[in-house]
């Protein structure tokens, strides 16, 4: 009973210690413990067999058993002691809570004391300062009273003395004194409501009024409207009624300066009336001199007169221009038949000088007119198509030597009197755009007539390609044309312009580069040189020369120079036009067409080395390959097949040296064109025996070796190949000698024969597996059960991309291969 009751407690116990995963692991890390009584999982029974494992160990069990009460006893005694301290926690806490809640009482109580002690303390202060408090008042409005007495003082004397010295045009004391009487008037803003203040202040408006009306009518007398100016200098009245209009209402000042300068510049509209010689544009330099000396004159005579921060000089050249502009314009519209280009750009440059003139010499402070800021010239450019050098010498096509200077640097981008008279050209500049169009349509025609003078380029014997002359002339006299047009205008002229560079780009582009690329056909009907050959077999091939080689190539490298260029131009038109006509500009159209000359120049090379390998192909697929009796050297259609690429391939990439991109497209097409034409014309080589098909397999790769060296052949330079081309050359024909090591493994049995063609062809279909068959020469009886059991072990085409990996294309060679093949490869191998 002892012992269930024990049994009964100890689950009881466990049933209570049963503790979560999360509170033993949290147990664990802050008291670790490698006992196997303090796992959460412990075992008595599997602990006891640990302590006595054999029958032999229970005879130490006292000794077991005493050393497990010594620990039970620690336990013991160590679970009292803790009892034990925190039987009085509870005592000394709660003792500890009533010490601190009567040391907060007490702090405050202390600090109600505080609190009341600093009231009484405001209280006694409040009662100390408040008679000074009155006294600092009593001062403060003592001292308003007696500054405003002053100020009042001051005003009334001042508008005494200001109406008396207006009224003896005493203007120089008036400009000192009106200038305080305002400033003291300020201080009485707030005491307007006051009859004897708002009365002050009407008499100084008066005096104001009648100031101006008095400055106005002395002005008009000493300059008046109608007849010549007064003799001699300014008068200091003058001067000093100038500063006195300073401080009066700003319209004062600008009806002075307004009737000054109409009264300046009457000369120059009766000097260069519409209907005198002097105002058409050939003699609208005398204009420019006229203002210049005016503005000498104004300086000696009026220059003191006027105050410094008026800028009456430059007033006077802005006016000028404006009416400059207003009086070109009427004039260039009632005789625009008369207009010609070179006395338009001879007018344009010469104002565009006077502008610059005028920048140098003023700084453009008074131009407030808001429609000069849209002509604010482009940021500079860091475009290697543009710089600021000196082009070559060109022949003058818009006008004789010395009639224009072109400017070699551009125009300073800060000149604010840019446009400010030119911009009455503008409507006219269609008249440079025609001549524009006309001059590029001559030079045109003038490349065309010397291309056919002076015939192809010269073979190429040093590293580059020859780009065409006309190329660079005919870019260096865009340069000039944007350069010279930016500076006449960067609105509409400049798209119009665009759109002439664009025609003459294209023209360029079928005139000089497509029209003399060498045509691929032969003297008689216009056949092509491929229909030549299937009509001919094994006649002569009508091959490009040396000369036209190097001419298609020399169109290649002009194409390429032309694309690079005309992006570049592209930009830097943008750069030169306003920014509302950016988009506009799009040259997009005569890239892709110089990019068509490209691929056509590329694909002309293509075909003339495809059409010189052609003969030997077919030469190939005429032999008798059943009656091949031993492998020897390479066959005569190999030798050929090289000699042509040998003879084409170097010229080639000595003359696309330059442009080593466009000599590796030309290495792909080819490889691209020549590997599946002669796999065809491998399948058309039937019936073959086995030291024929060896024979091929020997010649298949030394083509293979060509092609791998085929961008470096016959240079003393060895480069490697491009990634690119050399992985199409290596498919293409590692494909073929799959096909030959088909041909050449015996056909029984029949499924090993399939499997191995599976295995070898990664493009394994029943087509190719037809032409094999028809290689090995069997009959149709045989091909049929042997094409229904390929049918039937194709294998299912896989879903996923990773299908298309598993088979690999340069295979091993499989097991059933025959020792034959083993031995043409050590064949092949040894004359490497």
């Amino acid at each position: 009973m002892m012992e269930e009751e024990e049994l009964e407690f100890v689950e009881e116990l466990e049933a209570v210690l049963q503790l979560t995963p999360d509170v033993q692991l949290a147990i664990e890390q802050v008291f670790p413990s490698q006992d196997p009584l303090d796992r959460a999982d412990f075992n008595a029974v599997e602990y006891i067999n640990t302590l006595f494992p054999t029958e032999q160990s229970l005879a130490n069990i006292d000794e077991v058993v005493n050393k497990i009460r010594l620990k039970i006893r620690r336990l013991d005694d160590n679970i009292r002691t803790v009892v034990r301290g925190q039987t009085n926690v509870g005592q000394d806490g709660r003792q500890a809570l009533e010490e601190a809640q009567k040391a907060i009482q007490q702090l405050f109580g202390k600090i109600k004391d505080i609190k009341d002690k600093a009231e009484k303390s405001e209280q006694m202060v409040k009662e100390i300062t408040r008679d000074i408090k009155q006294l600092d008042h009593a001062k403060r409005h003592l001292t308003t009273s007696i500054t405003t007495l002053n100020h009042l003082h001051m005003l009334a004397g001042g508008v005494d003395s200001l109406e008396a010295m207006t009224r003896r045009r005493q203007y120089g004391e008036v400009a000192n004194l009106l200038q305080g009487v305002m400033n003291v008037l300020e201080h009485f803003h707030k005491y307007m409501g006051i009859p004897q203040i708002r009365q002050l202040s009407e008499r100084v408006k008066a005096a104001q009024t009648e100031l101006g009306q008095q400055i106005l009518a002395d002005f008009e007398e000493a300059f008046p409207s109608q007849g010549t100016k007064r003799p001699g200098g300014p008068s200091n009245v003058l001067r000093d009624a100038c500063l006195v209009a300073n401080i009066l209402d700003p319209r004062i000042k600008q009806e002075i300066i307004k009737k000054f300068i109409k009264q300046h510049l009457s000369e120059y509209l009766v000097l260069f009336q519409e209907n005198q010689d002097v105002a058409w544009l050939d003699k609208i330099d005398r204009r420019y001199a006229w203002i210049k000396r005016q503005l000498v004159d104004y300086e000696e005579k009026y220059g003191r007169m006027f105050p410094r921060e008026w800028y009456m000089t430059e007033r006077i050249a802005v006016e000028f221009c404006h009416v400059t502009r207003t009086e070109l314009a009427k004039i260039m519209r009632t005789r625009a038949k008369e207009i010609e280009v070179k006395l338009l750009l001879f007018a344009i440059q010469r104002t565009t000088n006077f502008e610059g003139f005028l920048a140098k010499r003023f700084s453009g402070c008074t131009l407030t007119d808001g429609t000069l800021k849209k002509l604010e010239c482009p940021p500079p450019s860091t475009n290697p198509f543009l710089e600021d050098e000196p082009a070559p010498e060109m022949e003058e096509l818009t006008m004789e030597k010395g009639d224009l200077d072109q400017p070699k640097k551009p125009k300073a981008p800060d000149n604010p009197f840019h446009g400010i008279v030119s911009k009455c050209f503008e409507p006219h500049l269609y008249v440079y755009i025609e001549s524009q169009d006309k001059n590029l349509g001559e030079l045109i025609d003038r490349f065309v007539a010397d291309f056919k003078a002076q015939g192809p380029p010269k073979p190429n014997t040093e590293e580059g390609g020859a780009v065409l002359p006309s190329c660079a002339d005919l870019f260096v006299y865009y340069k000039k044309c944007m350069v010279q047009c930016s500076q006449l205008s960067t609105g509409e002229p400049m798209i119009a312009l665009t759109t002439i560079f664009q025609k003459y780009l294209r023209e360029y582009a079928w005139k000089i580069l497509s029209g003399n690329l060498p045509k691929t056909t032969s003297s008689s009907g216009g056949l092509t040189i491929s229909s030549l050959l299937k009509e001919k077999e094994g006649s002569e091939v009508a091959k490009f020369t040396l000369e036209e080689l190097c001419l298609i190539c020399g169109i290649l490298s002009t194409a390429e120079y032309c694309l690079a260029t005309t992006q570049q131009l592209e930009e830097k038109l943008k750069e030169k036009v306003d920014v509302s006509l950016i988009e506009r500009i799009n040259l997009t159209g005569e890239m892709d067409t110089f990019s068509t000359v490209i691929s056509s120049s590329i694909q002309l090379l293509v075909q003339d080395l495809d059409a010189a390998c052609d003969p030997a192909l077919t030469a190939m697929s005429k032999m008798q390959w059943q009656n091949v009796e031993h492998v020897g050297d390479q066959s005569p259609y190999v030798t050929s097949v090289i000699l042509h690429i040998k003879q084409n391939v170097p010229i080639i990439r000595d003359n696309l040296a330059s442009t080593r991109k466009y000599f590796t497209q030309f290495c792909i097409k080819f490889a691209n064109s020549f590997i599946p034409k002669f796999i065809t014309h491998l399948f058309k080589c039937k019936p073959i025996s086995m030291v024929g098909a060896e024979q091929l397999l020997l010649d298949t790769h030394s083509l293979k070796m060509v092609l791998l060296d085929l961008p470096s052949i016959g240079s003393q330079v060895v480069r490697k190949a491009p990634a690119s081309y050399t992985k199409i050359v290596v498919k293409g024909m590692t494909r073929a000698e799959m096909i030959l090591k088909v041909v050449m493994a015996p056909h029984e049995p029949l499924v090993v024969f399939v499997d191995n063609y599976i295995k070898l062809l990664t493009d394994c279909n029943t087509e190719t597996f037809q032409k094999i068959l028809d290689m090995k020469g069997l009959k149709r009886s045989e091909q049929s059960s042997m094409l229904e059991l390929l049918r039937q072990r194709l294998p299912t085409p896989p879903s996923g991309p990773e299908g298309s990996s598993s088979l690999s294309l340069l295979a091993p060679t499989p097991e059933q291969e025959s020792s034959r093949i083993r031995k043409l490869e050590k064949l092949i191998k040894k004359r490497l």
